[in-house]
């Protein structure tokens, strides 16, 4: 009998994942005069690339995606000038288990570099890679679900960024080249999971950081020549204040009076590990 449910439940699942048909998408906007932009992505599932893109396109999706769970969204608000771009779950159907062999859901989103961009990302069950240098962005804020995010800054920034803001649930991400980001604040607040955030790049002014994390690993790369203060709030975590010195109620580097540009971070986390990795 087992061995005949077994059968039947292997047969029903196989029927399903053949089922499974992959439709294009595409959708864009050209750049009619447009100063800045204020954008949503949401992508409920799959894998998603988003980088600046043609600077004569205002934004630009192309995507490929499961048709009978999910549909594509895209709305332009020319007077506001506001879209929303992205995948959304059709109905209660909600993520379809397929084989590694099988099509899977993919998008690449991009966005004008010539405009001054105010981005605002949702994940769910997400691959993402979100490379935000060399774009105009002045506020940033992203999600995610069940995820793994990568997001770089590989070049600086084209404008001031007043925040970038980031939550996560069970989710590993990676922030890499903040320094470029020339972000006045920045916050982060995650549930369970692995965060690096790394703090390389031109630093151009100084920086507020505060992290609240739950229980996970959160790793801080810091760049040598930056004058860094750490305030820590911890329950069960552990830290290794290599290279620091103690200063007042935190830790400091040795050259904080003296450096240039300064990165004040606030940590408050209960159960896991804060480590510092210095970077040249």
């Amino acid at each position: 009998m087992r061995a005949l449910f077994l059968a039947l439940a292997l047969g029903c699942w196989a029927d399903g994942a053949q089922a499974q048909s992959m439709r294009p998408f595409g959708t864009f906007r050209q750049l009619h005069g447009e100063t800045r932009l204020s954008a949503r992505v949401e992508y409920a599932a799959g894998a998603l690339h988003l980088a600046p893109g043609r600077p004569t396109d205002l934004y630009r999706m192309n995507v490929s995606y499961d048709e009978d769970r999910f549909v594509p969204v895209s709305g332009f608000d020319a007077a506001r000038a506001e879209v929303v771009l992205g995948v959304r779950p059709a109905g209660e159907g909600g993520l379809r288990v397929v084989s590694r062999q099988q099509l899977r859901q993919v998008a690449s989103v991009a966005f004008s570099p010539r405009v001054d961009l105010t981005l605002d990302v949702a994940l769910g069950a997400v691959d993402a890679d979100l490379e935000l240098g060399g774009l105009r962005l002045s506020s940033l804020s992203l999600e995610t679900g069940a995820s793994r995010a990568v997001v770089r800054f590989s070049q600086p920034n084209r404008t001031r960024c007043r925040t970038a803001e980031f939550s996560a649930g069970a989710a590993d991400l990676s922030v890499l080249g903040l320094g470029n980001a020339r972000c006045d604040r920045i916050a982060f607040e995650g549930g369970v999971g692995k965060v690096t955030l790394d703090f390389g790049g031109v630093w151009s002014s100084s920086s507020r950081v505060g992290v609240r994390m739950a229980v996970g690993e959160l790793t801080l790369r810091i760049p040598r020549r930056v004058g860094v203060s750490i305030t820590l709030d911890r329950f069960l975590a552990t830290f290794d204040p290599a290279g620091l010195v103690r200063r007042g109620g935190g830790f400091a580097s040795a050259n904080y009076d003296r450096a240039e540009r300064h990165l004040d971070i606030e940590v408050a986390t209960a159960v896991g590990g804060v480590r510092v990795e210095w970077s040249e």
